[in-house]
């Protein structure tokens, strides 16, 4: 019979539309029963081209397939440096079916071409049985991979596919096979190891750079004996994958010497790198494993693995990008909650080349952007949908050297919605309320269970202003955060000026470092740079008040000067300060106290992009009390209390958008050897802090405070283009945000 006019059509555009494919991937969950008695199931699958096109076509390979209630669509990511620096574009569809049982069915989708020119593959098969082990449908591995991930030829690598299972059972990352419609060259490419019970493929090394299309099956086993019961009575067991299946891959191809250059002392290699061909080089006849039809899901992950050229070394950190915090590390879990946005970021370098993008491949409407100080940082807000579903994210750092393209290691985190987070819900009822000058949180004590309300802080509590028990009530704890105090760290992005803090448990409040951090609520206001209300935001840091027992109430100023006379202070309405490399600044750090006989001691002061006295890494100027920056001139000071130093301008600023100074201060009583204050500079701080502090603790308690940090800021380089930035904000519209 004769394809409908429409359905022809419809092939003829998925064929004309498929060609240059990168890769593809699907997952599934089951969303419940309609009115009628049929099952709901909720597909999600992406697919990689050289450009973007919003239409696949999935049709029923075998079972009965129902039809589709729902379908949305959107792109992923998209660049420049595809296969001969083509553009490729990496879209994903939920598709919701309404399906009159639960037995199996299998989705297939085929076309032509892969990127390099052969036909592709794809087919999943989805199994909504009731598990005899939870007595809730079975659900697929959460699985996904990058599209498009390349490597230089001399550098081994390898790379941790992402395949979790919400059901705890066992995955298994394969290679297709023809004869089960999985694939279609099948090809198990030579350089490459996959070990199927890890899921990791590792690269060595390949004769000849290229593109390496990758064509697996992810299949999941009970770790036990199980049964699925489906809706018409039927009922299947499933059983264990036996031990002798999970194994590495073979490896088929010819054996290849290695060149020239993979010798080579001058080149950096790892020295996990052998010279000579590994074992599993040689030509083998070892018959491929054979797949299992005992697995509960089968899901395709196929894509593509570009071998570039030899780079100049293998490290990570010079022309690979290397991450650094606050980046999460691969396979960690993140938790996130309906309507409200979850924010990933990460932070790269590398030395010899320039970070220029990183690849992201997650769920729909996930977005990324950079910031002004060259971080990236990916978000993504669930809907009602997802909740108590597993949502992968994955991101590669891309870097550019010449015409050199350099990626890092691939790193994927699961993102859980809805879940509960250890001993506390994701219930925790609170509210921001962004404001001109400040940010208010509110949080309901009730909500926050197995913990003491009282015993929470904001970033930097030693401010008596950035007291949560002032604002706080019997029902709620409260703070009002300003905007450039309490360790607010202020950011940007082409868009955005965002502001941040976070409110921490404590175990007490004399504690830096917690053993029972059970609460993190992190929160931002975000200002759009652009609209019709206008504010005014002030950079420069105010005046930090504390209280201590012995010293009464006392008060830090950090501010800059004109000149080395220190008579006329920067005006602060003029924050941010603009200044040139190697030109001097002049800062002067002042304590008032009630009470007589005291002096001031500036133990430690450093540069930094965020004002955050924690954030590494920092530039130092003094430590211990010694100068560590050769530029540094120390003038006299008025009075005991008083501290004034200059220095040069140094090029640590220049590497970011703009640093704050940050120093750690202390009062002594004046006179007293046993003081922190009378060591001055010391080389090591364990011939003070492990022998004198906890020697004459009670002691010290009257005679020095604690350290308090005090920071201004911030300073940035002078521009020669016209339209800098300042400060005056104008509004359409207050966005708030609560991340728990």
């Amino acid at each position: 019979m004769a394809l409908p006019v429409a359905l022809q059509l419809l092939l003829l555009v998925s064929l004309s539309s498929a060609s240059h494919f990168y890769g593809g991937l699907m997952t599934y969950s089951a969303k419940g029963r309609n009115a009628d008695g049929s099952f709901k199931v909720d597909i999600r699958y992406k697919e990689t081209y050289h450009t973007c096109y919003p239409q696949h076509y999935w049709y029923c390979f075998s079972g009965n397939c129902g039809n589709i209630n729902r379908s949305q669509s959107g792109m992923i990511d998209t660049g420049p440096n595809g296969y001969y620096r083509t553009d490729w574009c990496e879209s994903a569809t939920v598709i919701t079916r309404n399906i009159p049982s639960n037995r199996a069915f299998q989705l297939r989708e085929n076309s032509c071409c892969w990127i390099n020119d052969a036909a592709w593959l794809l087919l999943s098969e989805i199994d909504l049985g009731i598990r005899s082990d939870t007595g809730e449908p079975n659900r697929s591995p959460s699985i996904s991979i990058l599209p498009f991930i390349r490597n230089p030829q001399n550098c081994p690598r390898t790379y941790n596919l992402m395949a979790f299972d919400p059901d705890g059972d066992r995955v298994q990352c394969r290679y297709g096979q023809s004869y089960l419609s999985e694939c279609t060259t099948c090809k198990q490419q030579s350089g490459f190891t996959l070990d199927q019970g890890s899921c990791t493929l590792r690269y060595d090394y390949t004769s000849s750079t290229g593109l390496y299309p990758f064509e697996l099956q992810v299949e999941d086993f009970p770790t036990h004996h199980i049964t699925l019961s489906y809706s018409d009575g039927f009922q299947s067991p499933r059983f264990p994958l036996h031990k002798r299946r999970r194994r590495q891959s073979n490896i088929y191809g010819t054996t290849a010497s290695y060149p020239w250059w993979w010798y080579s002392t001058t080149t950096s290699v790892p020295t996990t790198t052998a010279a000579a061909a590994p074992w599993w080089w040689q030509t083998t006849s070892t018959p491929p494993p054979s797949p299992s039809t005992n697995s509960l899901s089968k899901l395709p992950l196929q894509f593509t693995f570009l071998v570039d050229p030899p780079a100049p070394s293998c490290y990570a950190g010079e022309y690979l990008p290397k991450f650094l915090y606050p980046t999460p590390e691969n396979g960690k879990h993140l938790f996130a909650e309906v309507n409200k946005e979850l924010e990933i970021r990460v932070n790269t370098e590398a030395i010899y080349s320039t970070i220029s993008n990183i690849i992201i491949s997650g769920p729909l409407n996930i977005t990324k952007h950079t910031t002004t100080r060259g971080e990236f940082v990916i978000r993504w807000t669930p809907v009602l949908d997802d909740l108590g579903d597993y949502f992968p994210i994955c991101f590669i750092a891309e870097a550019t050297a010449a015409s050199y393209i350099y990626q890092s290691e691939m790193r994927c985190v699961i993102v859980v919605v809805g879940r509960e987070n250890g001993k506390f819900s994701f219930n925790m009822k609170a509210n921001v309320i962004c404001n001109e000058t400040s940010m208010r949180v509110e949080v309901e004590r009730s909500s926050v269970r197995g913990l003491d309300a009282n015993h929470l802080r904001l970033s930097d509590p030693s401010n008596t202003a950035c007291s949560l028990q002032g604002f706080s009530n019997s029902t709620h704890v409260i703070a009002v955060v300003p905007l450039n105090g309490c360790g607010t760290q202020i950011e940007e992005d082409d868009e955005n000026l965002i502001f941040k803090n976070e409110i921490t448990s404590f175990d007490n409040p004399n504690d830096i470092i917690t053993r029972k951090h059970l609460v993190e609520v992190q929160f931002y206001c975000q200002y759009p740079k652009k609209g019709n209300v206008t504010i005014n935001f002030a950079a420069h840091r105010r005046n930090i008040t504390v209280m201590e027992k012995g010293f009464g109430t006392f008060t830090y100023q950090f501010e800059f000067f004109q000149s080395s006379l220190f008579q006329r202070m920067v005006d602060p309405r003029s924050y941010p300060i603009e200044i040139e490399v190697k030109e001097m600044i002049y800062m002067e750090i002042e304590a008032t106290s009630s009470v007589n006989n005291t002096e001031l001691f500036v133990e430690s002061c450093r540069a930094a992009p965020y004002d955050n006295p924690n954030y590494r890494p920092t530039y130092p100027i003094i430590e211990n009390g010694c100068v560590v920056d050769s530029t540094v001139e120390i003038y006299s000071s008025s009075h005991q209390r008083q501290f004034k130093f200059g220095m040069e301008a140094f090029k640590f600023i220049g590497l970011h958008d703009q640093v704050y100074i940050s120093c750690s201060v202390i009062l002594c009583e004046a006179g007293e050897p046993n003081t922190r204050c009378s060591q001055g500079c010391i080389n090591s701080t364990s011939s003070w802090s492990d022998n004198h502090v906890h020697n004459h603790r009670k002691r010290a308690a009257i005679i020095q405070t604690a350290q308090h940090y005090i920071s201004q800021g911030p300073l940035r380089l002078k521009k020669t283009t016209s339209g800098l930035c300042n400060f005056t904000i104008k509004l359409y519209g207050l966005k708030k945000y609560i991340l728990l």
